[in-house]
């Protein structure tokens, strides 16, 4: 390989790393002790769950899942399969404001009386208005069983679970076609994404080379 292609083969690689670098989506999550505390049909519970939530890009929007890794109350007698339905909110931060509904499925298996009730993966859908960074905090859980309601509210003003740099609804329609921006997406998807931008690069890494050689072909015939 002459040195003049050498060259070019190093620029082109260089500034498809920079681009990588300055265009990967951003995106931050981590799992958070939420202290839950309950009213329920026989009085107060409580306790503390780690709390985990994803987004996953999806058309203009993101699939949000909020996952529950220990349960926050329970039952004095046994919920049969199926007789348990969760539901929660995710509070919005940041660029944006308001609330995110999320569900789960009913109890897969029966729940013995007096355990801890294990809260299935509650998952709804977010669609950003605006532009920005924004942030996703786990808020009031709603259990209904058997004719009743346990409301629970996080009392330790925990912190976001999940932060994603989001494009609005306007934004994203004022772009124009076919062009070149990265879809935001959340911490499921990021890997994907980056390798689309790398085929991107590298492909037209490969025309600059090829012009390059054919220029200086010219210019020394």
């Amino acid at each position: 390989m002459s040195n003049q292609k050498r060259t070019a083969l190093a620029a082109v690689s260089a500034v498809a790393g920079s681009v990588v670098l300055w265009a990967a989506p951003v995106a931050h999550a981590e799992v958070v002790d939420v202290n839950y505390q309950c009213q329920t049909p026989i009085g107060p519970k409580g306790a503390v769950s780690p709390i985990d939530i994803k987004g996953v890009k999806s058309g203009s929007g993101y699939t949000l899942t909020m996952s529950f890794q220990k349960g926050v109350s329970s039952s004095p007698v046994e919920l049969g399969k199926g007789a348990m339905k969760p539901s929660a909110v995710i509070e919005l931060g940041g660029a944006e404001s308001g609330k995110v509904q999320v569900a789960g499925a009913a109890n897969a298996a029966a729940v013995p009386a007096n355990t801890p009730i294990k809260i299935s993966d509650l998952s709804g859908t977010y669609t950003p208005k605006k532009s920005g960074k924004v942030t996703f905090t786990a808020g009031v859980l709603t259990i209904k069983a058997l004719g009743t309601t346990t409301t629970c509210t996080p009392k330790n003003d925990p912190k976001p679970s999940l932060e994603l740099d989001v494009t609005g609804a306007a934004a994203s329609q004022n772009a124009p076609a076919g062009g070149s921006e990265l879809p935001k997406t959340g911490p499921l998807d990021s890997a994907a994404a980056l390798g689309t931008l790398g085929g991107t690069v590298l492909l037209t890494g490969a025309a600059g080379v090829l012009w390059l050689t054919r220029r200086g072909q010219r210019a020394t015939g």
